[in-house]
């Protein structure tokens, strides 16, 4: 009787075992195939009416050569108002949250005329959050000035969409504030790059009377929005199970040294 029940035991040992293989071998397959999708292909969004109606009459050149395409192409937007959400500084800063807010409201008014923006009240569903956390180096030292980072995902409706995140150091004059948001949004904007001009707001170093957007600013921004782009298209096909809401996550740092115009470090997980 013994002899059965161990036999017996034995044989169930092995089935759960068998069955556990299964299952891990199952669960294996599906997580492989939630990780695959079928990309749309890169396509041309309308240009906005703001940025279609733009001219340069005097011909002041752009540095289109000089801005990066990411992995999804080029960083534009393709629905409007871009929603843009000021998050106040926090406790203890020096700064004054009105101070603050009005720095930063002015940098986005000054990209206004060339895309359409939209200052919102709530950080759910913006497409652009500016915090007053200065930016952290890879040892945790908070040494830069400003930062802007971007994560691409797919959406709700299955498309592939991007959001940014701006710091900003808020221990500076509101003057220098305003300076590095409306260089920071031109980065949020599309222009992932620097140009190596000083008139140039997106000039790769601060200097002591910062430039307002210039014609070069505006005739790149509008060269980059002519370019196709992954960004805004529907994701024709999913494997598998719900795949989820997050596709990847691309951070770009840009640093403001003389020496270093294009350094910038960019990681995809």
């Amino acid at each position: 009787m013994r002899g059965r029940q161990r036999q017996f035991l034995r044989q169930s040992i092995a089935i759960i075992l068998s069955l556990a293989a299964f299952c891990i071998g199952v669960l294996h397959n599906n997580l492989h195939a939630e990780e695959k999708l079928s990309l749309p292909p890169a396509q041309v969004h309308p240009l906005p009416p703001s940025l279609a109606q733009w001219t340069d009459p005097k011909g002041q050149g752009d540095y289109f050569d000089r801005v990066r395409a990411v992995k999804a192409g080029f960083l534009v937007w393709s629905h409007f108002p871009i929603q843009v959400y000021i998050a106040p500084p926090p406790q203890g800063t020096l700064i004054k949250p009105e101070v603050w807010q009005a720095a930063i409201a002015q940098s986005v008014q000054d990209w206004q005329p060339y895309l359409p923006l939209s200052i919102v009240a709530s950080e759910a569903g913006a497409d652009i959050n500016i915090s007053a956390n200065p930016p952290l180096n890879k040892s945790g030292q908070r040494v830069r000035s400003a930062e802007t980072r971007y994560e691409i995902y797919v959406s709700d409706r299955k498309a592939l969409a991007h959001c940014v995140t701006i710091y900003i150091r808020p221990n500076q004059s509101p003057q220098y504030i305003t300076a590095a948001a409306r260089h920071e949004l031109g980065h949020a904007l599309g222009i992932w790059g620097h140009s190596l001009t000083a008139s140039d707001v997106m000039y790769f170093s601060q200097v002591r009377n910062p430039p307002s957007i210039s014609e070069r600013d505006v005739n790149t921004l509008k060269r980059i929005y002519q370019q196709p782009t992954l960004l805004g298209w529907p994701v024709t096909k999913i494997l598998g199970r719900a795949f989820g809401n997050t596709f990847g996550v691309m951070t770009c740092r840009f640093k403001n040294e003389v020496q270093h115009p294009d350094r910038a470090c960019l990681s995809a997980m």
